[in-house]
């Protein structure tokens, strides 16, 4: 699914619970020419977005509180939409179906976002 803007602008689904890390992701991806689609801190808001949002990729924190994210990867994964984990546990807290995704480890920097964004949002390059 196609989401990018009449500015061309690829748009990024952040699925984060921390305010701070969120508030950084927004303000790295903006710098890097992305549009935020969006910043959710729920399993289950991520998945009314996606249903109602289109979106080119999505950043995706592996645990939000209690809630794993294997559900909102699970749907992105099935509409064929891009998407990294973020996490500051390595790959072990990792979906299992999702084994092969890109892990983007906390904490990062710009230029481990933006290398990451380049090799898996289609289009980014």
């Amino acid at each position: 699914m196609e989401a990018s803007t009449a500015t061309n602008k690829l748009r990024i689904l952040i699925v984060e619970d921390e305010p701070f890390i969120a508030l950084t992701l927004e303000d790295l991806l903006d710098e890097l020419g992305f549009v935020v689609a969006g910043t959710v801190s729920r399993v289950s808001d991520a998945l009314d977005f996606i249903n109602r949002e289109a979106i080119d990729g999505a950043l995706l924190d592996v645990n939000l509180g209690s809630q794993k994210i294997d559900p909102v990867a699970d749907l992105l994964d099935q509409r064929g939409c891009s998407f990294i984990f973020t996490t500051g546990y390595g790959r072990s807290g990792i979906p299992a179906a999702h084994a092969h995704r890109p892990v983007l480890q906390k904490p990062f920097g710009m230029d481990q976002l933006a290398a990451i964004l380049l090799s898996e949002i289609p289009r980014a390059k």
